[in-house]
């Protein structure tokens, strides 16, 4: 197996671009990536595009990675459409890592990209209903429509009554059961989930890209309109477009046309969830070890890590879970300041899904490029000082309360 290098990456201003559509979008993904890495379009021997949605949103289904290509001139050479929910992107590295590892190719184009915004707000969140088992939909809307009845009657909230945020995805519901669960176990709170939203909203004023740019206090964000209990809108990422592209390649590819800036992908992991009841240690655990074990690093040895918080509970989850610290104290973790840029391991410097927005599709591969922008330096104001391994975890979809998919991904300088 050979070795597999990250040699150039871009990604588009994440938000509402209203008056662009997806081509436009990739376009500038994968011409910024193709010029980061100094690789012209007609070197690529394949390219795999990660895109979740585009068949509900748009109706385009089947060929959606071969038509933003054409658009470019990039054609006779495989395109791969992956669709994974939220890992799209992600587990399209995997696949396309593979083939150059095993040496089917030298060098190929991974992107992700979604157009998500739409006036037409139930038809966007249809495309989020569609990442779990429909058939299983309204027990599960049951499910947690009792669960919130039973926190209205069970704790003490205090004050004048929240104002509410408009209609929510079903993720929200989801992550909030999960969240419920992890408070009535460990005790962790609502305001430490606010410490990880002020958190990342603050890392996202130094992140041109990100859809919001705003710092929160935490009391901003715990009076913030609820979503649904304990979280409030600057816990939950945003509905939004863009497209991010990486260029990957073999060692000697590397080597031969002397790449400027290059990290190896020293793991890429991916997984389906389980049936947490027949399960004692979590799937992403599990999964986070094995991508430790191929990379021949610990948790301890992360200098950053992008983590999928779709909501902020999200992340509270993925630091105890990839084992950088123990179960039960995600939230003071955060409290302590160590997931803050300059902490001992900043975590969503980006400003995370919260504030650098999540269009589906194309968030796996917008994680690894922030990852790569730190490893070789080149981040801007929120540049992680001496970073040289840096891990991103992703997930998507939902089954019976578990994950559908997930992705542990590390690069090394």
């Amino acid at each position: 197996m050979r070795r597999v290098f990250m040699i150039g990456g871009a990604i588009t201003k994440f938000g509402k671009h209203t008056e662009r559509n997806l081509k436009s979008l990739a376009a500038e993904a994968i011409s910024g990536a193709l010029a980061d890495a100094d690789v012209a379009k007609e070197a690529l021997q394949g390219v795999w595009v990660g895109n979740a949605a585009q068949g509900v949103l748009t109706g385009q289904e089947s060929v959606r990675g071969q038509v933003v290509l054409r658009a470019l001139g990039i054609g006779g050479i495989p395109v791969v459409n992956v669709e994974n929910a939220c890992a799209s992107s992600a587990t399209a590295l995997y696949g396309a890592g593979a083939l150059v590892a095993l040496g089917e190719m030298d060098v190929a184009l991974v992107v992700g990209m979604e157009k998500m915004y739409l006036d037409d707000r139930t038809r966007v969140l249809s495309a989020f209903s569609g990442c779990m088992d429909v058939e299983a939909l309204p027990e599960l809307t049951r499910n947690f429509a009792n669960q919130q009845e039973r926190v209205k009657k069970g704790m003490q909230r205090g004050g004048a009554k929240k104002k509410k945020s408009r209609e929510r995805s079903i993720f929200m519901d989801f992550y909030a059961s999960l969240a419920l669960e992890h408070m009535e176990k460990y005790k962790s709170t609502q305001r430490q989930l606010a410490v990880i939203a002020s958190k990342n909203h603050y890392h996202s004023t130094m992140n041109p890209l990100a859809q919001y740019q705003n710092s929160l206090t935490i009391e901003e964000v715990l009076e913030a309109p609820e979503v649904v209990w304990p979280f409030t809108t600057p816990m939950c990422s945003p509905i939004g477009d863009g497209a991010a592209a990486m260029v990957i390649c073999s060692d000697e590819y590397a080597r031969r046309i002397g790449a400027r800036h290059s990290v190896e992908v020293a793991a890429c992991m991916i997984a389906s969830g389980e049936d947490r009841s027949k399960i004692t240690e979590s799937t992403l655990s599990r999964l986070a070890k094995k991508a430790y074990e191929r990379a021949g690093v610990g948790p301890e040895d992360i200098d950053l890590a992008e983590l999928h918080d779709a909501t902020a509970f999200g992340e509270l989850y993925s630091t105890e879970e990839l084992g950088f610290c123990p179960l039960g104290e995600g939230g003071v973790f955060a409290e302590a300041g160590h997931s803050t840029l300059g902490g001992k391991l900043p975590i969503n410097v980006s400003g995370g899904l919260e504030s650098q927005g999540h269009p589906i599709g194309a968030t796996g591969v917008r994680q690894l490029v922030e990852l790569y922008w730190h490893l070789t330096g080149r981040a801007g104001r929120r540049q992680v000082q001496g970073a040289k391994v840096g891990l991103a975890q992703n997930n998507g979809g939902s089954i019976e309360g578990a994950e559908g998919a997930l992705s542990v991904t590390i690069l090394k300088a």
